[in-house]
């Protein structure tokens, strides 16, 4: 078994999960067993309490795990299912150590950072190859080296490499390079600092991947290299480039898994297998045509909020032959006055998950615009539920109907709190989570997009359609297509007579892969084009 540590300096955001997917996916295709792990040093015990705008989108697993949104980068990039083990938070940490000290575990002794804290760490940096035959796993260090709260992981880190040897533990550090525009160079000197912040910890970078928008000289590889420790050949460049797809290939250029697998010894098996990537690539780099997309979401300032929804659209539209034109239109912003001025021109239109009652006027008008004007329209959760309310009030009549999410005394509940989530006080981790089965009906078009009966989708909400308005939604004209066979709640609604009208309680972004694209979004995107050549 063998680990490599990639932590990040200089600035935080520089894409460490991006170079850790893109190296997976390289040694996955040469046939190693491969997978990845993030290792987040915030109090908080896992993302799922965080406001969007503080940690962007909240990943939930198959298992039911909310986690951070580089999960999502590793199951996207490597076709995999990820797990709760494969996110862990200082909060984690610290739970269990404090609940084995008040359990009497430690025999009386002071716990302490070290050993205790960074015992438990170790413990979890080795917790997935315990459980599956890995060859190799890369665990992700989030923040930025010299941040206080990182100290206890490269630490353990650094005590696993003394424990394990260098032939069994590597460490990539990613890094910027600066471009100063006024003398036209690259500076090293952050670097620098980075890596030397890294080396007092007790930590030698075996490997450099620097981020950069502009080439690195053979002269400038060399004073890295003889200013870092580190060798010339894993002095990586990684380049800016304008979509994340390229990144494998940009570093099978460089020559990174090969550096990796040397430093490993480890045999290096032909070229890696990148047949399918590479045709996605190809195709989405080659679009000629552009489809047009709007997302109504609360949180479109923060792209990341929606981050899942944004790489599904990419990978439908992408092997299509579509380029994707996505516009992000804050719901708040559309009014009566303004809907036609924000929504014109688009051929689909999808309707964002989130929580709580702002802006919602506005998915609503976004619903009913989409509805009578025949716009292929895809809801997703609290999407799914605004459907279902717009539905009610303005075919059905009930002109009052709403979630009681945002409207408690709701005289029509057409969508209300499912039972077992009604007087709970804790909120992390308490929703619908994790993956569930969903029947699919035959003859609709959920069956046609997925060609199967039965398929298992990830959720994370708290509120349901209401089961006593179903008989009339249906009657109205709203089928439901798909339902949660044990309790019979509805997944999926849709108007059969409409260009594309789904709305799904789950997040099917979740499971969409590069290689692999989901079906509903194959579907939408699908409808968004030929809207497009229709008009």
């Amino acid at each position: 078994m063998r680990y490599i540590f990639i932590t990040g300096g200089v600035v935080s955001s520089l894409g460490k999960g991006i170079v850790a997917a893109s190296l997976a996916k390289l040694l996955q295709a040469r046939g190693y067993r491969v997978t990845i792990q993030k290792f987040d040093p915030y109090l908080n015990v896992d993302p799922g309490t965080l406001n969007p705008y503080e940690h962007g989108e909240v990943f939930v697993t198959h298992d039911g795990a909310e986690t951070d949104l580089d999960l999502g980068h590793y199951e996207r990039f490597l076709g995999i299912q990820t797990t709760r083990d494969h996110n862990v938070t200082t909060g984690k940490i610290y739970q269990y150590i404090i609940q084995q000290e008040r359990a009497g575990a430690y025999l009386g002794k002071t716990v302490q950072v070290i050993p205790h804290v960074t015992d438990e760490i170790k413990r979890r940096f080795t917790l997935l190859a315990q459980k599956e035959p890995y060859d190799i796993v890369i665990t992700e260090l989030g923040g930025t080296v010299g941040d206080i709260e990182s100290l206890p992981y490269i630490e353990a880190a650094r005590q696993l490499h003394y424990e394990l040897g260098p032939l069994r533990v590597l460490f990539i550090h990613l890094t910027l390079l600066l471009y100063l525009e006024t003398t036209k160079e690259l500076k090293t000197k952050p670097t620098q600092h980075s890596v030397r912040e890294l080396q007092r910890a007790g930590v030698q970078p075996d490997i450099l991947v620097c981020r950069t928008a502009h080439p690195i000289s053979r002269e400038l590889r060399s004073k890295i290299a003889l200013l870092t420790n580190v060798p010339r050949n894993a002095v990586i460049q990684a380049l800016d480039v304008p979509n994340i797809y390229q990144v494998p290939f940009q570093l099978r250029r460089e020559k990174l898994d090969e550096v990796v697998l040397r430093r490993f010894r480890l045999p290096i098996r032909g070229e890696p297998d990148l047949i399918t990537w590479n045709t996605f690539l190809t195709r989405l780099q080659g679009a000629e045509h552009t489809v047009r997309i709007a997302l109504v979401g609360k949180y479109v300032e923060l792209q990341d909020a929606y981050k899942s929804i944004h790489e599904a659209l990419i990978h439908a539209s992408g092997w299509q032959g579509l380029r994707l034109e996505l516009g992000w239109i804050h719901s708040a912003d559309l009014t009566p006055e303004s809907l036609s001025r924000h929504l014109r021109g688009y051929q689909g239109i999808l309707i964002a998950p989130g929580f709580g009652e702002r802006a919602i006027a506005g998915k609503l008008l976004a619903i009913q615009y989409a509805r009578e004007e025949g716009i292929p329209l895809f809801g997703i959760c609290l999407g799914m539920q605004m459907m279902v309310v717009e539905f009610a009030r303005h075919v059905l009549g009930l002109s009052e109907a709403h979630s009681t999410e945002m409207d408690p005394h709701t005289p029509h509940p057409v969508i209300d709190l499912m039972p077992e989530q009604q007087g709970l006080s804790q909120l992390g981790g308490t929703m619908r989570l994790g993956a569930y089965p969903c029947e699919i009906r035959k003859g609709t078009l959920a069956y046609r997009a997925y060609q199967k009966t039965l398929v298992y989708e990830r959720h994370r909400h708290r509120y349901e359609l209401n089961n006593t308005y179903r008989p009339a939604l249906e009657e109205a004209g709203l089928l439901v297509s798909g339902t949660y066979p044990d309790k019979k709640l509805v997944e999926i609604v849709e108007l059969p007579q409409h260009p594309f009208f789904v709305g799904v309680q789950f997040h099917p972004e979740f499971q969409s892969r590069v290689e692999q694209p989901h079906p509903l979004f194959m579907a939408f995107i699908e409808a968004a084009r030929r809207m497009g050549n229709g008009k």
